[in-house]
């Protein structure tokens, strides 16, 4: 069975806080995490910068506990999209969000979600958990997502804090099951604190309350984080590999479109 993982650790200014949040995830049995930065257009214009190493931020990492191993810390850019410009910088090959180990969305409206299923270069789309959502999920989008190796993110932290939260939590996540049958799901806990977050088999056990099957819900702190995490990394190397073919063929079109006209001009 791959390693634990929660991919939702929120990157604060805090370093002694993240360091604590960092010690209490590999105490739990956690072997990665991934520090989220997030950027919401609707608050103000932000510009992304380049992810900050986890070696400049932490002089140290924690042993996992039961092995000898360090825990993984990984590079994560979570965009809060509610308007269909918000996308055009996903589409960006050269930007510094290509340097991030995972990118997510979280999509505001149904017209976005589709668009960040069907069609954004992303690892992740958030399914929002602390209010009613303000639409249905269909089947299309959902599918199209699961057939491209993206995966829906669902938090329990918010459960944890507030009985409110923990109703729309709990519909939301059911009714997202409905329609995927429990397939790419991964469960994080975007905990600001230690004490908010809980151990990977106790939140397997939460993943029953949103429908998962016990399978289905320990991969979701699981094989599923890692199939995430592969797919970002296929993802950065893919956009690699993009940008040098349109280069090689932007060098060949310049090389061989004189001669064609040459040859025209011969005849």
């Amino acid at each position: 069975m791959a390693g634990f993982a929660d991919l939702n650790v929120p990157q604060g200014p805090d370093k002694k806080g993240l360091q604590s949040l960092l010690e209490a995830a590999a105490r739990l049995g956690y072997s990665a995490v991934a520090l989220n930065h997030v950027i919401d257009f609707k608050e103000k214009k932000q510009e992304i910068a380049k992810p900050v190493s986890p070696s400049e931020l932490f002089p140290s990492l924690p042993i996992v506990q039961g092995t000898s191993k360090q825990l993984k810390v990984l590079t994560r850019l979570t965009l809060v999209v509610s308007d269909p410009s918000h996308c055009n910088l996903l589409r960006s090959t050269s930007s510094n969000i290509r340097l991030y180990d995972i990118i997510a969305v979280f999509p505001k409206t149904e017209k976005l979600f589709h668009i960040a299923c069907t069609t954004l270069d992303v690892d992740i789309v958030c399914i929002n958990v602390t209010e009613k959502l303000p639409f249905y999920f269909r089947r299309p989008p959902v599918n199209m997502a699961i057939d491209r190796g993206i995966y829906f993110e669902l938090l329990y932290t918010p459960a944890i804090k507030d009985s409110t939260m923990r109703r729309y939590t709990i519909s939301n996540a059911i009714s997202l099951m409905q329609i995927c049958k429990g397939k790419n799901i991964v469960i994080s806990s975007a905990a600001e604190r230690p004490l908010e977050l809980r151990g990977p088999y106790d939140v397997a056990n939460l993943g029953l309350l949103f429908g998962l099957s016990e399978s289905e819900a320990k991969a979701a702190v699981s094989t599923n984080c890692r199939a995430t995490i592969l797919h970002g990394e296929t993802r950065k190397s893919a956009c690699g590999v993009v940008y040098t073919v349109k280069k090689l063929r932007k060098v060949e079109e310049e090389e061989t479109v004189p001669a064609c006209k040459k040859a025209k001009t011969q005849a």
